[in-house]
C-alpha cells in the first residue's frame, strides 16, 4: 500500500519520496516494522491467551524443565504471520508474482498449522491434525507453487549470452535498486521460462530438471514440468516438516530460521542484481528483488517473536508458526533457484529430520530382528538427545544457532567456491 502511495508521490515530485522505490530502503523498513509489530502484538496476545487459559499441554517425556512449560500460551505463530503480512502488504509491490506466492504460502501453511493447534488446544486431542491431512495440505501448496513457477509469464530467468559485448560504465554500474528504471544489460539473454537450478560447488553450476526426462526423447520439454513439480512438492513437505521438528526448545525454531532467512535474503539480492549476477556467474532473475523485502519481514518477525520465545519462553509458536516458516523457507529457495543449497543452508532442519527417521527406522528394524527395539539416540529429535545427556536447553539452542550461522555463511560462499 505504502509502495504505491510513495510511487505516486514520487511521480508528482515530492522530495524524498523516491527512496521508497529502492529495495534496500524498503527491506530495512520491513525489518523494523515486522520487529516492532511482533514485539508489540506479542505483549497483548500473551496476556489474552493467559486470560483465556489457552496453553500448551505437555507430555511427560522425562526431560528437565519440561513440566514447568505446561500451560504456556501457544499458537504464537499468529504473531509471526501478522508481523510478516502487514509489512509485506505495506511496502512490497503486490503485483509481483513472487510476493503473491509468498503471501499465499504464509496464509496456507499458517492455516494448516492453526488447524493442528486448534485441535490440540480446544479439542484436547494431543495428536492434532492427522499426518495425512498435513501432507495433503503441503502437496496442494507444492502443486500450486510448481505450476505458477513453470507457467506464469513473470516467473522467468536470464542466462548469460555466449559472447559478452563491451559495456559502458553506466551499464556496468547498473543495479536493480530501482526496479522501474533498471533494464537487463546485454551480458544476459532474454527472459525465458526454465526448469534450471543452481548446483553448489560446481563451476558450470546449473541443473535442468528437463534432463531427467531425456529418456522420453522428443517429449523431454513437454513433460519436464512434471518432474519440476514433484521436486517442488518434495522440498516443501520436507523443509516444512523439518522446521516443525526443530520447534522443540525455547527459541530454537525462531533463532535458526532467522539465520536461514538472512542467507536467503543475500542469495535473493545477488540473484536479482545484474552486477552481482554477472560477477558471481549465476543466473539473473528479473523482479526477484521484491522477495528480499518479504524475507526481510520474515527476519524481523522471527527476531521479534524470539523476544518472547527465548528461554524461558513466554509463548510457543506451535505448528501455526513452524509449518509456515518451513514452507516460506522452502518456497523462497525454489523461487531463487537455489533449492539444492537447502541441505547446507537448512542443515539444522535436516539434522532434526534425519535423527527422527533414523531413530524410527532403526527401532523398527531391531525390533523385527531381535524382538526388542533399540535406539541410536537417547531421544529424537536431536535436540532432545542432548537434553537427555544433561545439557541445558538454552545452551543447546545457542549452539544450534551458531551452527546455523556457520552453515548460512558456507551457503553464501558456495556462490564463489566452485
Amino acid at each position: 500500500m505504502l509502495y504505491y502511495l510513495f510511487k505516486w508521490l514520487h511521480q508528482i515530485g515530492l522530495p524524498g519520496s523516491g527512496m521508497f522505490q529502492y529495495i534496500s530502503f524498503r527491506s530495512a523498513t520491513a525489518v523494523v516494522l515486522s520487529l516492532f509489530i511482533s514485539i508489540f502484538i506479542g505483549k497483548y496476545f500473551i496476556r489474552y491467551l493467559k486470560r483465556k487459559q489457552i496453553g500448551e499441554t505437555v507430555r511427560d517425556l522425562g526431560l528437565a524443565g519440561q513440566n514447568e512449560k505446561a500451560g504456556t500460551p501457544t499458537m504464537g505463530g499468529l504473531i509471526i504471520i501478522a508481523a510478516i503480512l502487514i509489512p509485506a502488504l505495506l511496502v512490497c509491490d503486490l503485483k509481483n508474482i513472487y510476493v503473491l506466492l509468498m503471501i499465499f504460502t504464509t496464509i496456507w501453511l499458517g492455516f494448516l498449522g492453526f488447524m493442528d493447534d486448534y485441535i490440540k488446544v480446544f479439542k484436547k486431542n494431543k495428536d492434532g491434525l492427522s499426518p495425512r491431512k498435513k501432507l495433503m495440505g503441503q502437496i496442494v501448496l507444492g502443486l500450486g507453487v510448481g505450476l505458477v513457477m513453470y507457467f506464469h509469464p513473470d516467473a522467468v530467468i536470464c542466462e548469460k549470452v555466449a559472447t559478452r559485448p563491451v559495456m559502458t560504465p553506466v551499464e556496468s554500474a547498473l543495479s536493480v535498486e530501482n526496479q522501474e528504471s533498471a533494464q537487463t544489460p546485454r551480458i544476459f539473454g532474454d527472459p525465458h521460462h526454465s526448469t534450471k537450478t543452481t548446483i553448489p560447488f560446481v563451476k558450470n553450476n546449473e541443473l535442468d530438471y528437463a534432463w531427467l526426462t531425456r529418456w522420453l526423447g522428443d517429449k523431454t520439454g513437454k513433460w519436464s514440468f512434471i518432474v519440476f513439480i514433484l521436486v517442488v512438492v518434495f522440498i516443501i513437505a520436507a523443509v516444512s516438516n523439518g522446521a516443525n521438528l526443530t520447534d522443540g526448545l525455547d527459541g530454537l525454531a525462531t533463532g535458526t530460521t532467522s539465520v536461514i532467512a538472512v542467507g536467503i535474503a543475500i542469495l535473493a539480492y545477488v540473484s536479482g542484481n545484474v552486477v552481482f549476477a554477472d560477477y558471481l556467474n549465476i543466473m539473473y532473475i528479473p523482479n526477484i528483488g521484491e522477495l528480499v523485502i518479504f524475507i526481510s519481514a520474515v527476519i524481523g518477525a522471527c527476531l521479534g517473536f524470539y523476544w518472547w520465545n527465548c528461554y524461558p519462553a513466554q509463548i510457543f509458536m506451535g505448528d501455526t508458526g513452524s509449518l509456515m516458516l518451513g514452507g516460506v523457507v522452502a518456497v523462497s529457495c525454489i523461487i531463487i533457484r537455489k533449492e539444492l543449497l537447502i541441505p547446507i543452508l537448512c542443515g539444522v532442519y535436516l539434522a532434526q529430520s534425519l535423527s527422527v527417521m533414523t531413530q524410527v527406522s532403526y527401532f523398527k528394524y531391531t525390533k523385527k530382528r531381535y524382538g526388542e527395539g533399540r535406539r541410536i539416540f537417547l531421544m529424537a529429535p536431536l535436540h532432545h538427545h542432548y537434553q537427555k545427556k544433561g545439557m541445558h536447553e538454552s545452551k543447546i539452542v545457542q549452539r544450534f544457532i551458531i551452527i546455523g550461522l556457520i552453515l548460512a555463511v558456507v551457503t553464501v560462499v558456495t556462490l564463489k567456491v566452485r
